[in-house]
């Protein structure tokens, strides 16, 4: 199983960014997948997730600004990141999981596969 994340950069705050993570070697429609963050000097945080149900789940502070989504033909799932504030700025990962129950989508330990990350800049 391989993630690739991709679609990083740097924005100005109120600025837009599609983070993707292209799949290999699972059934997407059957995984659970989602997006984490680090930010310098901080854990890594739950950021969204999309379950084998297609249900989504966000946290507190992005929700009404990021969506994700996945294109199953594609093998890859997307997180679309709107009016981006400069604490949004981290380190962003994919993460894969089969089996995700509910309740534990938001913890690091239900993934058994991660991506390389990619940066994301919000500048002020």
């Amino acid at each position: 199983v391989q993630l690739q994340a991709s679609g990083g950069g740097s924005v100005q705050a109120g600025g837009s960014l599609r983070l993707s993570c292209a799949t290999s070697g699972l059934t997407l429609s059957r995984s659970t997948v989602a997006w984490f963050r680090q930010a310098p000097g901080k854990e890594r945080e739950f950021v969204a997730v999309i379950r084998w149900t297609s249900s989504t789940l966000y946290r507190d502070s992005v929700k009404g600004r990021f969506s994700v989504s996945r294109d199953n033909a594609k093998k890859t799932v997307y997180l679309q990141m709107n009016s981006l504030k400069p604490e949004d700025t981290a380190v962003y990962y994919c993460a894969a999981g089969g089996g995700v129950i509910q309740s534990a989508v938001r913890l690091m330990t239900s993934y058994e596969n991660w991506g390389q990350g990619t940066q994301v800049t919000v500048s002020s």
